[in-house]
């Protein structure tokens, strides 16, 4: 019994990754729209929150309907927490692009990429679209706050790409709080996935200086 949930739940996650993903570039534009295009009118507006409010009730329903096929509940909310956190904060949604990843790869009994190369293009995909929704959310918050020194959406980009890659200049700087709260969820994010892309480098020129010196 245990195993025929297991499957209808991995069965539910493959079928319902497309739809997820159509979901997650709707939120993202609506979200997008909102922020970059100033003085939409009233009927333009009210359509846009309808596509954020929609978008964002998918996610809830997949993750309860992938709660309800676990034949484990607490487990599965023990070890999925990540999906908890991208499905009541939809702007981290990228960050499960790597989980699903890894979780469709154990699927798999004949992979076609090179681990190292799969971690980083994955990685990279993740902090691109990262780094925009993050630029978006302080873009949002900065643009009017007073003494902000992030006053265009060019600005907060070049914020967001210096703390993403723990550069870290310090021109370009949040005063609200929101702004700090994304600025330090993106700090810890951005060592993550520069780490996780610097080890997968080293390990391949290691495989293969390794290999190298075998021949």
């Amino acid at each position: 019994m245990a195993v025929d949930r297991e499957q209808r739940l991995w069965d539910w996650e493959r079928t319902a990754q497309p739809y997820l993903l159509v979901a997650s570039l709707l939120f993202l534009t609506s979200y997008a729209v909102r922020v970059l295009v100033p003085g939409l009118s009233p009927g333009w507006e009210t359509w846009w929150e309808l596509v954020t409010i929609v978008s964002w009730g998918i996610f809830v329903a997949e993750y309860l309907a992938r709660l309800a096929f676990s034949s484990d509940r607490r487990r599965f909310l023990r070890t999925r927490w990540l999906d908890l956190i991208v499905t009541v904060l939809p702007l981290l949604r990228p960050l499960r692009i790597i989980d699903m990843h890894e979780r469709m790869r154990r699927r798999r009994n004949h992979p076609q990429l090179v681990l190292e190369a799969r971690v980083m293009v994955y990685t990279g995909v993740t902090s691109l679209l990262l780094g925009f929704a993050a630029s978006l959310a302080v873009y949002h918050d900065e643009r009017t706050a007073p003494g902000a020194n992030i006053h265009s959406f060019g600005d907060s980009v070049w914020w967001a790409c210096s703390t993403l890659t723990t550069t870290g200049y310090g021109d370009a700087t949040p005063v609200t709080s929101r702004g700090r709260v994304v600025a330090v969820a993106l700090m810890f994010v951005g060592v993550a996935l520069v780490g996780a892309v610097v080890g997968s480098f080293s390990s391949w020129l290691l495989r293969r200086f390794r290999q190298d010196g075998e021949t």
